[in-house]
């Protein structure tokens, strides 16, 4: 309204009025932009489409704050360290991606570096969500049941897990020893030596993103074929290895000219013990064979239910 207009930020005109309001609010904002552009059953094919924006098209930084991130955190410049270094092929809530040539092995990759004060913004945002949860909890006490300080608490520590690339790259190399078998799925390796906290170097991978109906349509993939073969992927490393992308949504993942599907965005990832594996196995052979009196009474066993 216009006596409180001196607040607020204007965003990009040229943005649809959701995007361009989340992508003026910060990053966390953006972060749950994102999320929803994952769900058109939700919010609508149209608005979905529009949010998509949010998943890599975001404005890149600079290549010169680009290149000072990468020379700090590798100690060296990097022209000593790729052949070849583009500009940025996607940008995100949280870093932006460079295809490079390593120039001891020739072998092509992708940088991913974290955009400038990340952290700091992120924080402001996680601030600003913690207080609106404390209020809610003070004026509306039947939302305590829904835990929202909790929720917000989970969310902080997922996302600062994210702004540490170690922790990616450590992913990613676990995820592709788990699957490294697994026919019609590939995961790109890190590079070790060209990695840190704010800088991740991983193998370039060409494909179609899952995201792209129409450029899945005319590469002539089915794409009923190509849903039942993600889902049974994700069950595969969440049932059999305990170990799993737990952010595996179509923006994350691509279709190689080979048809396998490949996975990247290693930032959140999942882990279920050996027990709860089993009791997940047997809650879904009850649903798959509609025996309902077993999903409740596995329920009660694992003590899900007092």
């Amino acid at each position: 309204g216009w006596p409180f207009k001196w607040l607020g930020v204007k965003g990009d005109p040229a943005l649809p009025p959701v995007t361009r309001a989340l992508t003026a609010l910060g990053p966390a904002y953006i972060k749950f932009g994102q999320i929803l552009s994952t769900r058109p059953d939700i919010v609508g094919e149209e608005l979905a489409e529009q949010l998509k924006y949010l998943q890599d098209k975001l404005p890149p930084f600079g290549m010169e704050d680009a290149k000072k991130a990468i020379a700090a955190e590798l100690g060296a410049p990097v022209e000593a360290l790729f052949s070849s270094f583009s500009e940025p092929v996607a940008a995100a809530s949280i870093a932006q991606v460079h295809q490079a040539r390593v120039i001891e092995t020739g072998q092509e990759v992708a940088v991913k570096v974290l955009r400038p004060g990340i952290e700091r913004a992120f924080r402001k945002d996680i601030d600003a969500f913690y207080l609106i949860a404390r209020t809610v909890e003070i004026l509306a006490p039947f939302a305590r049941r829904l835990r929202p300080m909790d929720v917000i608490a989970h969310f902080e520590g997922v996302v600062m897990g994210e702004l540490d690339l170690r922790l990616e790259s450590s992913a990613s190399a676990e995820f592709a020893a788990n699957t490294r078998d697994d026919e019609g799925f590939r995961v790109p390796q890190p590079v070790w030596h060209l990695s840190g906290k704010t800088v991740m170097t991983l193998g370039w991978v060409e494909g179609i993103s899952l995201s792209d109906n129409a450029a899945l349509d005319a590469a002539g993939h089915d794409r009923r074929v190509l849903a039942a073969r993600v889902l049974q992927l994700f069950l595969n490393h969440a049932l059999r290895d305990g170990y799993f992308h737990a952010d595996m949504h179509q923006g994350n993942l691509k279709v190689g000219a080979d048809g396998a599907i490949i996975a990247y965005d290693f930032g959140i990832m999942g882990r279920i013990d050996e027990y709860t594996r089993r009791v997940y196995a047997e809650i879904l052979m009850g649903f798959i064979r509609k025996d309902y009196r077993r999903v409740a009474e596995v329920h009660f066993e694992a003590g899900y239910v007092p």
